[in-house]
């Protein structure tokens, strides 16, 4: 990308100038901005190209945001409304969503949860000006599979689309489950219930490594060298912090889940519905 689209892709929305023409990717008939879903019309050498969704009342903006895209190998639609958004995920089969919070007609958060509650798959990507941590959490447990705050780099978009799409297809492998908890390596999202869980990457890491061992007892020693080899010095006593954090978010959000402190051997994540005795437990030890 050259200095003129960067300079550009960082401008305040309002700012932003495009001359391109927009056509209803419906009817096929001129357009004006923001009326209803129109479609980049930058050309690129792809073969098979992915469609995307941009969901976006600035409709210069959205034009930038649709042209950088097809130079990276996206056909884009563009639609203004969250009217429009629903109507367009309803009617057409897109690889990917990128969502505007600031939406006429309606709160795009929550527009963000009733597209992932009807389409549980469909990567989203939200972009706003909205920058505070509860921001970021709240659309991340809304169900957007990305957060990324304006102003920002065109590049980056697209190379934040092309990673979400690569997870679409992860393999089983990727998804680690006892009982109601749900772990989404790829994403690196937790799932209890019905519900997304907000946890930091510490916790992340340990809980991967107690599901990945699930009915196998783990010693200390090598959980304290696990998870903090990875980050620096650490007090073996954080592990007890962060198991305690974990305790507290399974009983909150009623998981079907627990993990024992094993007296003399170690700590040991299982179903909630089996029986732990002391010799079953010895039997299990992994170091």
């Amino acid at each position: 990308m050259d200095d003129a689209d960067m300079e550009l892709s960082r401008a305040c929305p309002g700012e932003v100038r495009s001359d391109r023409h927009q056509v209803d990717y419906l009817s096929g008939n001129a357009a004006p901005a923001c009326k209803g879903p129109v479609r980049s019309s930058e050309q690129h050498d792809v073969g098979a190209s992915m469609r995307i969704l941009i969901v976006e009342d600035n409709s210069d903006f959205s034009s930038l945001v649709a042209a950088n895209l097809a130079r990276a190998g996206f056909d884009a639609d563009q639609v203004s409304t969250a009217a429009d958004a629903q109507k367009a995920v309803a009617s057409v089969d897109y690889s990917a969503v990128v969502l505007d919070l600031g939406l006429p007609d309606d709160e795009g958060i929550d527009l963000l949860r009733t597209l992932r509650s009807s389409t549980h798959t469909l990567p989203i990507i939200v972009t706003t000006a909205r920058d505070s941590l509860d921001d970021r959490v709240v659309g991340l447990q809304s169900g957007a599979d990305d957060y990324l705050v304006k102003p920002f780099a065109m590049d980056e978009l697209a190379a934040r689309l092309h990673a979400v799409l690569r997870r679409v297809d992860q393999p089983a492998e990727q998804m680690l489950q006892v009982g109601n908890v749900v772990l989404d390596l790829g994403n690196r999202l937790l799932k209890i219930g019905d519900e997304i869980q907000s946890l930091p990457a510490r916790e992340l890491e340990l809980l991967e490594l107690l599901l990945r061992n699930q009915g196998h007892v783990i010693k200390r020693e090598a959980l304290v060298n696990q998870i903090f080899g990875k980050h620096g010095q650490q007090s073996a006593g954080a592990l007890d912090v962060y198991l305690c954090r974990l305790r507290k978010l399974f009983s909150d959000a009623k998981a079907t889940v627990r993990i024992d402190n094993i007296h003399g051997l170690g700590f040991l994540l299982s179903d909630a519905s089996e029986t732990i005795t002391p010799v079953a437990a010895a039997r299990s030890l992994h170091s």
